[in-house]
């Protein structure tokens, strides 16, 4: 009883200072909206209701009435640059800088921002220059990814591994892939001033980083045909299969020429037969199609092209069947056969185009690097009807 009643005299006053800490919450909330200007909500709703152009200007309006809100010329500061209007970016960026009374968090903010704000505006060596001062401190990591952005630009190789070095997660391999991709772009240019030994040692860097790196195993068999190493170099090429049969591609052209080169056509012909079967594509149907066409004649490019068009039906492979039926048939055919083949072919351009896996980027060339989003290796050597029917 008695400790039914000690509850019954404390729960009301439990209630009681309840109502009272809610009413003093919502009180200071009223407070605090009241002090910010009318023209922050109405940028905060044209935000939410994606219409930039509007929120900019109620955020300028809000920014003039109440000078001392700093979060608020940050968040004008991002959608000027968002918008491309990167002067007026930097400027806001400069005057937060140069404030008074800035914590030493703001300031960093700030000087953070102005260095996106050069980045964005191509102006890179101030970029440069301001992620250089922000290394070592809070923003160690963001500067860190905007110098390998700026590296990469700039083509500064060397230092752009330096900075993949430095990363934090570096110790976990997760940059290897892009250290043996800049290893490969330095090798590639020194294999342009024929300094192959330079090459040759870059390239076996690029390997230890990740040996999986096709495009390095291709470079070597390149260098090595160069100099004259020709089956050194098909045996560079041939390697591809185990490290990565997707690219075999890249390497067929060049490979029968070598194999052409030492007198052993039936030899490459073969393999590429066997790559074919093994692990079909059209871009490696092609590179076969173009080989037996002009060591075996129309026939035989025609007999591969409809047999590999039996296994693997798509459009591109009927293309090239038509281009191949235009060759053999009889004059009074091909007239049709053109007209068949221009119809698909006007169609087929629009699929005949490789695919970033990261960003869905397209291109009718194949990139090391996507353009789009400058992801490395994310763009396999495979069209994109081949992506549909897989």
């Amino acid at each position: 009883m008695e400790i039914e009643l000690w509850w019954l005299l404390v729960l009301p006053a439990f209630f009681g200072l309840g109502w009272i800490a809610a009413r003093i919450d919502i009180k200071q909330l009223l407070n605090e909206s009241r002090v910010l200007p009318r023209s922050y909500f109405a940028g905060l709703n044209f935000l939410l209701n994606e219409k930039p152009d509007q929120a900019i200007e109620a955020f300028i309006e809000a920014a003039r009435l109440d000078p001392e809100t700093i979060e608020l010329h940050f968040a004008l500061g991002n959608l000027f640059r968002r918008r491309g209007e990167t002067d007026r970016a930097i400027r806001v960026h400069k005057n937060l800088i140069e404030r008074d009374g800035l914590s030493a968090t703001q300031r960093l903010h700030a000087l953070s921002e102005l260095g996106q704000d050069y980045l964005k505006a191509g102006l890179l060596d101030r970029a440069e220059e301001i992620f250089v001062k922000l290394r070592g401190t809070e923003r160690d990591e963001e500067a860190l990814k905007s110098l390998l952005e700026i590296y990469q630009l700039e083509k500064e190789w060397s230092k752009a591994i330096a900075i993949a070095e430095a990363m934090p997660d570096h110790s976990d391999h997760l940059w290897q892939k892009e250290i043996a991709e800049f290893r490969c772009e330095m090798a590639v240019n020194e294999m342009l001033h024929d300094r192959h030994d330079e090459a040759r040692r870059l390239l076996d860097e690029a390997l230890a980083a990740n040996r999986k790196c096709v495009r390095a195993t291709l470079l070597q068999g390149d260098l090595a045909a160069k100099v004259g190493a020709g089956d050194t170099a098909i045996a560079c090429w041939r390697g591809i299969e185990q490290q990565n049969p997707v690219y075999l591609a890249l390497a067929a052209e060049k490979l029968m020429a070598t194999y052409i080169n030492l007198g052993r056509k039936e030899q490459g012909i073969q393999l590429l037969r066997g790559w074919l079967e093994r692990h079909p594509s059209l871009d490696l149907l092609d590179a076969v199609f173009r080989t037996e066409l002009e060591i075996e004649g129309a026939e035989a490019a025609y007999t591969l092209v409809r047999d590999e068009l039996r296994r693997n039906p798509t459009l591109l492979g009927l293309d090239k069947l038509l281009e191949a039926q235009i060759l053999v048939a009889p004059a009074e055919r091909r007239s049709d056969l053109e007209l068949i083949k221009n119809l698909i072919h006007n169609h087929t351009r629009r699929v005949a185009r490789y695919r970033c896996d990261d960003c869905g980027f397209k291109a009718r060339q194949f990139y090391w690097r996507c353009p789009g989003c400058g992801g490395w290796e994310t763009y396999p050597p495979r069209r994109s009807e081949e992506f549909d029917i897989n």
